[in-house]
């Protein structure tokens, strides 16, 4: 498209969303009337604007003009002084006070309301608090306008810029100056690499200490992002040399000032030198710290307490074999109990066990999951409510009104309850194992379930895994596959893989498949062909229930090129099928997407088929999955509802936090189960073909899998054991913390 440049007054300002600034104007330019689109939240009716863009034909609205970049002359004329005055821009003042004001001062208006806004009050009807007021709320928009183009000017978006300027207000300019790398910081979305530009541009030296520390910092940052609580001292300097070109003195002289600045930990930990990011060093020695209290024992009489639990057998009908029977003896004698297993263990029927005994004495209970899939599955399989922990924390926060997002049960609010039961351990991250520990008291009885044998948490640590390595708590595995589940070959065949043992792959089974294919192009039509037409009459369920979970997200079996594939077939363009399209992703109504990201800010609701508000709040979380069901092309927003009919709302670069989901790589399925799996599986990457991952992706399954590529990889990754290294020092921090607390005794 060839750039154009426009120069025009803006005559009406036909939508605009507050939140990134995307906006719709009609711009007179000589007397034609010209539709522009753009992020620019700063102009206002009355505005000339110098804008450079491109023509584009919108199929819906005609020709619009979309602008890349933008320029607001100072109105210079009382003419244009008094339209801008007008538009409504200061609060109190429309146009017939606007005509008053210049009339009264004419060109020199601007100058007037700037130096001595109290000159205003010579105008009837303004009292001199309002004319005070009149050039504060000047004052402020100029401030507004003169930090945008300064950003703008270092290469900053409109759609950043506006994320910056509401982070640091008029303060902006002083703090991008002073220190542009705090953005990779304080500004979600803004990375070491953005920061890093700005600054180059504003003439930081590529050899600034600043530079440095803040490149370090963000290698422990991406360390987190990938699973790791903290990074050893070479692995780190090996990370920061590539990424800065540092010396290895120069290095350590940072490594010093940001461990003087309380910015990292350095710790030597059985002969090896760990760089922790400062919170999460001190989030795990509060998780052990935690975890350590909560772990007392209660003195039972055994014949009690082994009646009652017969009383639990004889009223649920249930009969609880001698692992399950040690499960709930351990729940009702420990303030905290891990109890993990696979699939078909019995771990929900020991968990409505406990329940049920603990209904009896009248105790208060609660129960919460990671996710809101986990949770509902959870309500399903006890009767009794279930929340995602974010839910049962109390996620709160006002960041319109300059706050920040927080959990509103904490030390000093607590949770009240007698017995909490966590679900889907394995995917809880060290920073919610803190969160969720500062809100429970000692007393109170915690219960931990999940298997430990999947993937780990998403987030960095690898909290149940580690719990139980400690060795320091009350641990209780579910072993025994029981007859029902037994007669799944899901579950015996997930059974199998954990052991390290071969499974059939003859297509004997009645919900266990393998479709040996030998090419990508064979695959990807085999997975549209099951998706569309033969899995879900198999499984009674919608093409949307049908999941496919790939190890990877690059290559021709990945992730992003299956969603494009799966996409075309599944939800193809049709007429009157909006359609928005955010980088090289079109999203189109209909389409299945996915959350990657936790967003506490992100507001969401409910509403009746009427379009009545009935519940409202915040929050969506890493693999929350929904379905596409409006684009307003006109607003630029795109509406998804997600589980239990939550409608969220996207708009521009919340757009980053969404995509297409018809794929997703098995780590993102954590916690959630489908009526059926696909697992396609030709070459990958072999740190990917493991056993973990087939398992994590094979117990994702209700009622059917299918695996489709080559049976090598798949004994392949039976075979191979290893799993991605995850650094993570809590097993350390709890041993320390139990050592110290004997020295005391």
């Amino acid at each position: 498209m060839e750039k154009e440049t426009i120069n025009g007054f803006v005559e009406k300002v036909v939508y605009r969303n507050a939140e990134n600034g995307y906006t719709v104007v009609n711009i007179s330019v000589e007397g034609d009337d010209v539709v522009c689109t753009g992020y620019f939240s700063d102009i206002t009716e009355g505005d000339q604007i110098i804008a450079e863009g491109s023509f584009v034909e919108h199929k819906q609205y005609g020709i619009q003009f979309t602008v890349t970049s933008y320029e607001i002359k100072e109105p210079e004329t009382s003419v244009a002084m008094e339209k801008y005055l007008g538009s409504g821009i200061i609060k109190g003042v429309g146009p017939a006070l606007s005509a008053k004001i210049v009339k009264k001062f004419g060109d020199e208006t601007f100058n007037i309301i700037e130096r001595e806004p109290e000159r205003l009050a010579e105008i009837k009807g303004i009292t001199e608090k309002k004319a005070i007021e009149i050039g504060s709320q000047f004052e402020e928009k100029k401030e507004f306008r003169n930090a945008m183009i300064f950003l703008n000017q270092y290469g900053v978006s409109n759609a950043l810029a506006m994320k910056i300027y509401k982070e640091y207000g008029i303060k902006v300019m002083k703090i991008v100056r002073e220190n542009p790398y705090r953005l990779a910081d304080d500004i979600a979305g803004v990375g070491f690499k953005t920061a890093d530009e700005i600054a180059l541009r504003m003439g930081f030296s590529p050899e600034s200490s600043m530079r440095m520390k803040a490149g370090i910092s963000f290698a422990l940052s991406m360390a987190a992002s990938n699973g790791h609580t903290y990074l050893l001292y070479e692995d780190l300097y090996e990370e920061s040399k590539r990424l800065l070109g540092i010396s290895e003195v120069e290095f350590e002289n940072d490594i010093y000032e940001l461990t003087i600045e309380r910015k990292i930990v350095l710790k030597e930990v059985k002969g090896e030198r760990r760089v922790y990011n400062n919170n999460l060093y001190y989030m795990e020695l509060t998780v052990a710290r935690k975890l350590l209290d909560l772990n007392a024992k209660s003195e039972n009489n055994y014949k009690v307490m082994e009646a009652k639990v017969r009383e639990v057998e004889a009223k649920t009908g249930i009969k609880l074999g001698d692992l399950q029977r040690k499960a709930v003896y351990e729940a009702v004698e420990s303030g905290l109990v891990i109890i993990t297993g696979g699939p078909g263990t019995g771990k929900t029927t020991t968990i409505n066990a406990i329940i049920k005994l603990f209904e009896m004495q009248n105790m208060e209970i609660l129960l919460a999951a990671p996710t809101g899939r986990a949770a509902k599955r959870m309500t399903e399989t006890t009767g009794m409510e279930a929340q995602t922990i974010h839910r049962l924390l109390e996620l709160n926060g006002n960041p319109e009104e300059g706050g920040s997002m927080r959990f509103e049960r904490n030390e000093l609010n607590p949770l009240e309850a007698d017995v909490i039961i966590i679900d889907e351990m394995s995917m809880v991250d060290i920073y919610l194992m803190y969160s969720l520990l500062k809100a429970i008291t000692v007393g109170t009885r915690l219960i931990l379930v999940g298997d430990v044998n999947q993937l780990p948490s998403v987030g960095p640590g690898k909290v149940l895994k580690d719990i139980i390595s400690s060795e320091k708590f009350n641990v209780v595995r579910l072993s025994e596959i029981f007859r029902q589940a037994a007669e799944s070959d899901i579950i015996t065949n997930a059974h199998k893989i954990n052991a390290g043992q071969s499974i059939r792959l003859d297509n004997k089974s009645k919900d266990f498949f393998m479709l040996s294919m030998s090419s990508s192009i064979q695959i990807q039509r085999a997975l549209v062909s099951l998706i569309a037409e033969k899995l879900p009459p198999y499984v009674d369920a919608t093409k949307y229930d049908i999941q496919v979970l790939t190890p990877s997200r690059k290559g021709e079996l990945g992730v992003e090129n299956l969603n494009k594939i799966l996409q075309q077939y599944i939800n193809p363009p049709a007429p009157g099928k909006r359609e928005k399209q955010w980088g090289e992703v079109i999203f189109r109504e209909n389409d299945k997407v996915m959350q990657i990201k936790n967003d506490y800010q992100m507001e969401w609701k409910i509403v009746t088929k009427k379009g009545l508000t009935i519940k409202e709040g915040s929050g969506v979380f890493n693999g929350d999955c929904g379905i596409i069901r409006e684009i307003n092309e006109f607003a630029g927003t795109v509406t998804v509802e997600f589980d239990e009919g939550k409608l969220v709302e996207y708009t521009g670069a919340t757009l980053e936090e969404l995509e297409l989901a018809y794929a997703i790589t098995i780590h993102k399925s954590q916690g959630s189960e489908y009526p059926a799996v696909i697992i396609p599986l030709l070459n990958a990457p072999k740190p990917l073909l493991n056993r973990n991952l087939l398992y994590t992706a094979v117990t994702r399954a209700r009622k059917c899998v299918t695996i489709v590529g080559s049976e090598n990889s798949v004994n392949e990754m039976i075979q191979n054991e290893s799993e991605m290294k995850r650094n993570s020092g809590l097993v350390d921090s709890i041993i320390e913390m139990e050592e110290a607390d004997n020295v005391y005794i």
